[in-house]
């Protein structure tokens, strides 16, 4: 390999022993973006892995079809509209990524003339093939040469990266017309990682290395092929940030890095249900009504058209993230000693005088805490959160294996978002509600099919 195909390399699957990973994990990465013949606007996904890349493209793809096209009729997408989405949807997620306009952004595909179809994939082929060019060639020789299935069968992980070519491109506009006149590269053969690919050297292999908690785990687990959180957050927020709380927070004097900013679309998991962890605000509320939900092993997508959901937050929501920073072990309650603290990040009165007198309200007993209900009672009562009693949702899981007949379609529900606990309108006890009860704790959900979707 050459130095900068090592790097990758490492970075993405690991230093693995042997310089490679298993043929079986290495096949189930090998698919493109391919959309379901059931549901124009969903993508397929053959295998376990790669759901860390498809999901997050499934999120912003949802996003740009939902909110930035005229049609009504968004889950019927005539092919050419098909490709226009999901190029400008890669490219969102690569003009993200882009650290620095002065780099520019990388684009990798096939090296002239080594796409799977064209038979030159021979174990002659020497191991450092990775060609760089600044300037853009005519898509019609790249077209031509386009694998026109969209698993590698016989194509090694060695072989894969022998046979790169990677491009500079300065502009964004630039950037788009490029991926687009790319189309068919990314539903062929190993489009998934000539995707992932350019997000990483479009972002630059340092800044990653920088981002990431523990450099030395790879974004692809090489025994399992799931995806990391790093690589997730760096698909949704341009970061390859380990943690999905909000900010960053010090930890045995480590700074251990979070969420910065409202995301577009968000993120919920399985996992904090659990208890394992805490999704902040700023994935757990995005600007689109989108949230990719982690189980143990896999991503789907939870969407709906209700934009009331995702509005500016209210005053009450703002209290619970602030008091909530200062309480990063999420035991719903703080030291009286934070009180004061708590107050003045919320530009609440605070005084000596009157924080004490507050203190002396909310721990009546003098237990030295201060809880996170009575806190909001005391600041923020009775305030309408806007949201309304019930909508229409649609759950996404693109494995065809959980999907009703093998068929990737949305399945399609009604949610009502109660205020408390009503057991007269309980619904079921699914992984999917238990998700989504970490950001609507009395959500329940009614769907059109005889079972609940699935998050595995």
């Amino acid at each position: 390999m050459s130095e900068l195909n090592k790097e990758v390399v490492d970075l993405v699957w690991g230093r693995t022993s042997d310089g490679g990973v298993s043929a079986s994990i290495f096949r189930r990465w090998t698919q493109g973006f391919v959309f379901s013949e059931y549901e124009p606007t969903a993508l397929e996904q053959f295998e376990g892995g790669p759901c860390a890349v498809i999901a997050p493209v499934q999120a912003f793809l949802l996003k740009n079809i939902l909110f930035n096209r005229e049609s009504s009729n968004w889950r019927q997408l005539p092919e050419e509209e098909q490709k226009t989405a999901l190029c400008s949807t890669l490219s969102e997620i690569l003009e993200s990524a882009c650290a620095s306009l002065s780099t520019g952004f990388c684009i990798v595909t096939w090296a002239k003339g080594h796409s799977p179809d064209t038979g030159k994939l021979t174990a002659t082929e020497p191991e450092s093939q990775v060609q760089t060019q600044d300037k853009p060639e005519s898509s019609k020789p790249l077209q031509e040469q386009q694998p026109t299935y969209s698993v590698a069968e016989d194509l090694s992980f060695e072989r894969f990266h022998s046979v790169l070519h990677k491009r500079t491109i300065l502009s964004a506009s630039d950037l788009r017309e490029e991926v687009l006149s790319l189309y068919h590269s990314w539903r062929g053969c190993c489009g998934v990682l000539l995707f992932l690919y350019s997000v990483i050297l479009t972002k630059g292999i340092e800044n990653i290395r920088n981002e990431i908690q523990d450099p030395t785990e790879p974004l692809i687990d090489p025994v399992h092929g799931h995806g990391s959180q790093s690589l997730v957050n760096l698909l949704v927020t341009g970061h390859a940030v380990s943690n999905v709380w909000d900010g960053d927070r010090e930890c045995s004097g480590m700074k251990l890095h979070g969420i910065h900013k409202q995301a577009s679309v968000g993120f919920l998991t399985l996992m904090e249900s659990l208890r394992y962890c805490k999704v902040g605000t700023f994935f757990k509320s995005p600007k689109f009504p989108i949230w990719i939900l982690g189980s143990e092993t896999h991503l789907s997508v939870f969407f709906t058209k209700e934009m009331s959901l995702v509005g500016p937050e209210s005053p009450s929501e703002q209290a619970r993230r602030v008091f909530q920073s200062f309480d990063p072990e999420d035991n719903g309650f703080i030291p009286e000693s934070l009180l004061e603290d708590v107050m003045k990040a919320l530009d609440l009165v605070s005084e000596p005088e009157y924080v004490s007198l507050v203190k002396t309200k909310l721990d009546p007993e003098n237990l030295g805490v201060i809880l996170l209900g009575p806190f909001l009672l005391e600041f923020f009562p009775d305030q309408d959160s806007g949201i309304p009693d019930s909508f229409p949702i649609y759950h996404y899981n693109g494995l065809k294996q959980s999907n009703y007949k093998e068929k990737v379609e949305y399945v399609e529900g009604t949610a009502l978002v109660l205020g408390f606990e009503d057991p007269m309108v309980r619904t079921d006890d699914t992984p999917v509600k238990r998700c989504l009860q970490t950001k609507w704790p009395y959500i329940e959900l009614l769907w059109t099919t005889d079972r609940s979707p699935s998050l595995n």
